[in-house]
């Protein structure tokens, strides 16, 4: 685990927040037996781990957590290990885009970024998904790097007061100990077919020719970031460029046009819940209405006699059935989004992500999915057993079983009743 750890940290392109960086190093350098770069770590030790439960901020809005370090797959790390997958953000998106009580989707953005691989994929498919149905991105409190690919692929993107975003920039490291293996005693000899094939070793010094095969595939990224940013956010990519990979917080963000508004999560979601719903009553405006009616009534004595109680009652007994109505739907909001993230959590399990959207748009039962899901993994690992009763099926299986040529057991079988 530790040396695949290493492989994705050294020698490979990142969209990652430096500082973040050096954090992991810092835990991870011990255990990797290198020595980490020196940096104030203070301002990204306190940034929030994974949380992988997708959640209703508000009615009809689905909101799709993007925190912690972002890696293509966790590989058996789980949620504490601080790790959130570019897979799981699909899934989470599949199901959200497939549930026909979902009007719009939030995705809630606190993350240094992380790995290149699998986050240009997603933000496309964050694109694709605002051709379907309203996304929204909220920076609380970051959105650096590979996080921000991800949120300015929203059609609208908000940042906190405190909150950043930006580090439109790719980064690469490479550890040359071969000094302190000379101190310890060591000496790695390297035996090996391909000129290239022994480059970024960490037990030999950077070769030139490396160095610049490795800065050309961190310049390829970054005209890849660099264009995506441009058409996210309909910049001029040399204004992206411009930022040299810095970071802007609040209204800075705003200005340097990273960021449309500067708000909290609380209010991006009633904003957004709003512009869902801009006909919508809460019970609130209902009984406010009501008030300002009795007060018109005891201004004008002329209308007394129109029997105002009737419709004071009229009035609150509409607000009673408006509350029913939304609990009855909230109700149902949530039942349907737990089964959407079982499903969805199954078929990430069962390494089918891509299914979920169409289980949970045919109507699919947790259980139905655990069971084709299932016969679908019966059937990849045996295909040859037939799973069904069918009398037709099971002696056509039988007859070519026995007349399969060089099968022992049945020679041997053969052999015990006389036949041969």
């Amino acid at each position: 685990m530790l040396a695949h750890l290493a492989a994705r940290l050294f020698g490979t392109p990142l969209l990652i927040h430096r500082v973040k960086l050096d954090v992991i190093l810092a835990v991870l350098g011990d255990r990797l037996n290198i020595q980490p770069p020196a940096a104030d770590l203070a301002a990204d030790l306190a940034l929030p781990g994974s949380r992988n439960t997708p959640s209703s901020g508000a009615p009809g809005i689905a909101v799709i957590p993007v925190h912690g370090t972002l890696v293509k797959r966790k590989i058996g790390l789980d949620a504490a290990s601080g790790l959130t997958s570019y897979t799981e953000i699909a899934a989470m998106l599949d199901a959200a885009l497939a549930d026909p009580l979902v009007a719009g989707i939030l995705l809630d953005v606190d993350s240094p970024g992380g790995e290149t691989g699998g986050v240009f994929e997603l933000a496309r498919a964050v694109r694709a998904a605002t051709k379907v149905k309203p996304v929204w991105a909220v920076a609380n409190d970051a959105a650096f790097s590979a996080a921000y690919a991800i949120a300015s692929s929203a059609s609208r993107l908000i940042v906190t007061e405190t909150g950043g975003v930006g580090s439109i920039g790719v980064i690469a490291l490479h550890v040359d100990q071969s000094v302190k293996d000379a101190k310890d005693g060591y000496r790695y000899t390297a035996i090996t077919a391909g000129a290239k094939k022994n480059d970024f070793s960490p037990h030999e010094p950077l070769t030139s020719e490396a160095r610049a095969d490795l800065q050309a595939e961190v310049d390829r990224l970054y005209d890849l970031f660099v264009d995506h940013v441009a058409a996210m956010r309909g910049l001029d990519a040399a204004a992206v460029r411009a930022t040299e990979a810095g970071l802007f917080f609040g209204d800075k963000a705003v200005a340097a046009h990273l960021a449309d508004a500067v708000m909290s999560l609380d209010a991006a979601l009633a904003s957004f819940a709003a512009t869902l719903n801009p006909q919508g009553r809460s019970r609130s405006p209902a009984r406010a209405q009501s008030q300002v009616g009795c007060a018109s009534l005891l201004e004008e004595p002329a209308m007394q006699n129109e029997a105002p109680q009737e419709m004071i009652d009229a009035d609150e007994a509409s607000a009673q059935l408006a509350d029913q109505l939304a609990s009855l739907t909230a109700e149902a909001r949530r039942e349907v989004a737990q089964s959407a993230q079982a499903i969805a959590e199954m078929c990430l399990i069962a390494g089918q992500p891509t299914l979920a959207a169409d289980f949970i748009a045919q109507g699919k039962t947790e259980a139905e999915v655990r069971r084709l899901l299932l016969e679908m993994k019966a059937a990849s690992q045996s295909p040859e057993i037939v799973s069904t009763l069918d009398p037709d099926k099971a002696a056509a299986v039988s007859s070519a079983a026995s007349t399969a040529p060089g099968n022992p057991l049945i020679a041997a079988v053969k052999h015990l009743i006389g036949k041969e």
